[in-house]
């Protein structure tokens, strides 16, 4: 039967409030996304059985519906033939979408705007520490032996990889300075010369400034001496998230505010050595230490209430992380993950996010079985492979959340998942793919353990939602 996508576009327009209740749409490879005068004009219910329709979502002040690669674009033309609107770009639609949002939403977008850039980039360099830790992993492959001391002849490659991994750790505060001055209406590349500056050679080592705060073994923490006014601590932020991120913002507002009241015939000589000098300062003398304390403030307040009730902490992490995901919450766990790593060496936090993806999937495995027309086993099959490799939205927008009991399912499987491995003290060298290659990020002694949580992940999700289709209140879907 051919494809009506008129008829899918005038279906979506009646369900979201007719064309008087868009502001703005675009679309991305699967997705409508269209910012709406009214939310609460949308029936969701009824949109969800439009033929084409696999999903639909609110995230970030932005109405999104899943329709499909190439299936998307015919569908937006029609929209577009049938509203007679301009078309518009996503960054339009999410730009229009943020007017609505609250602060803390505001706060999370900031996060998400800031890191998806990157994230490739922080992706790579944990799978490749990953790596690293296996070869350099005692006991994982030979008894009482590395990789290494059976085959010396990987030490170079060994050394290689470790390089390459460490890249984007070391010189994180740059990647955040790029992306974040490019979020907050600055020039980029002062923004990534100031977060290289935050990690010169000439300032210690962030790793080092704790033996150096303390005074162990003789060190002393060095200064700026500045004309003998004031000192600055002559200390680095490698590995640190908050410092850049606020120097950034300041930059960004130095410089836009510096372009208004220079003449343009001077701009490119005063605007830019004024904005670094100052920021620089500031960066170096305030916000740094202050953000330092905040950031080490969340994190040591975050490892103790999974310390004091590790079981509680992994109950509400497992079963709250993929509804955070709905909301688009779950883009700040990024920056707590960084920051773990970089203060405590490793995170539990991401091992937990990517059982989470398991559970997600294991659960629309369970719904290709259970489903009984081709559309539905065709989208669960497909939707379940995306959520094991780390996309989790197929999975949830067109299988779980749509039917429900598995999405259930899927949360009490996560959180099971998230209990075993926190007790058992799981941690992650680095972020990596949310899903079944998870485990090349885990540290190495952890691998068997969170392979065991692997498991769970995927067990507990597969035979609830099994269980849960045969109860009458909990499947409510029509049956054949």
């Amino acid at each position: 039967m051919s494809k009506n996508y008129r008829d899918t576009a005038l279906q979506i327009l009646e369900h979201i409030g007719g064309k008087d209740n868009i502001d703005q749409a675009a679309h991305c490879v699967t997705r409508l996304r269209i910012a709406l005068k009214d939310d609460s004009k949308v029936n969701t219910d009824q949109l969800l059985t439009v033929p084409l329709v696999k999903g639909a979502f609110h995230n970030a002040g932005v109405f999104q519906v899943i329709i499909g690669p190439v299936d998307v674009e015919r569908v937006y033309a029609e929209l577009i033939d049938l509203t007679k609107m301009e078309k518009a770009t996503i960054a339009d639609v999410k730009t229009s979408g943020s007017k609505k949002l609250n602060p803390l939403q505001k706060l999370v977008k900031i996060f998400s705007d800031v890191f998806m850039p990157i994230l490739p980039a922080i992706i790579t360099a944990g799978l490749l520490m990953g790596l690293n830790n296996l070869i350099g992993a005692k006991d994982l492959f030979f008894e009482g032996k590395t990789l290494l001391e059976v085959y010396p002849n990987l030490e170079g490659l060994w050394g290689l990889i470790n390089m390459m991994a460490n890249t984007s750790f070391v010189f994180l505060p740059a990647l955040v300075g790029w992306s974040a001055t490019k979020r907050f209406g600055g020039s980029e590349i002062l923004g990534l010369v100031l977060g290289l500056m935050l990690v010169h050679p000439d300032l210690l080592n962030a790793w080092n400034y704790g033996q150096a705060a303390s005074g162990l073994n003789g060190q002393t923490l060095p200064y700026f001496d500045i004309l003998g006014l004031f000192s600055i601590e002559k200390v680095g932020y490698q590995g640190q998230i908050l410092p850049i991120l606020v120097a950034a913002f300041v930059l960004s507002k130095v410089e836009l505010w510096l372009k208004k009241r220079v003449h343009s015939s001077i701009q490119l000589l005063v605007v830019p050595i004024t904005s670094i000098v100052v920021t620089g300062v500031l960066a170096l003398g305030i916000i740094g230490p202050v953000t330092r304390h905040i950031g080490n403030f969340i994190t040591d307040g975050i490892v103790m209430i999974f310390h004091v009730a590790p079981v509680l902490g992994a109950v509400i992490f497992g079963a709250l992380y993929a509804p955070l995901v709905i909301t688009g919450m779950h883009h700040m766990f990024i920056a707590i993950d960084l920051q773990l790593i970089a203060q405590t060496g490793g995170t539990f936090i991401w091992p937990m996010i990517a059982l989470s993806n398991i559970a997600q999937g294991s659960a629309a495995l369970a719904m290709f079985w259970l489903a009984k027309s081709k559309t539905e086993k065709s989208m669960a099959s497909t939707s379940a492979l995306s959520a094991y490799f780390g996309i989790t939205e197929p999975a949830m927008f067109g299988v779980n959340l749509r039917n429900k009991f598995p999405f259930y399912a899927a949360i009490i499987g996560s959180a099971a998942a998230a209990i075993f491995i926190t007790l058992s003290g799981v941690l992650a060298a680095g972020v990596g793919v949310g899903g079944l290659p998870g485990f090349i990020s885990i540290i190495p002694k952890y691998i068997p353990t969170f392979m065991i949580g692997m498991v769970i992940a995927i067990v507990v999700p597969l035979g609830l939602t099994y269980l849960f289709s045969k109860s009458s209140k909990l499947n409510n879907r029509d049956r054949e």
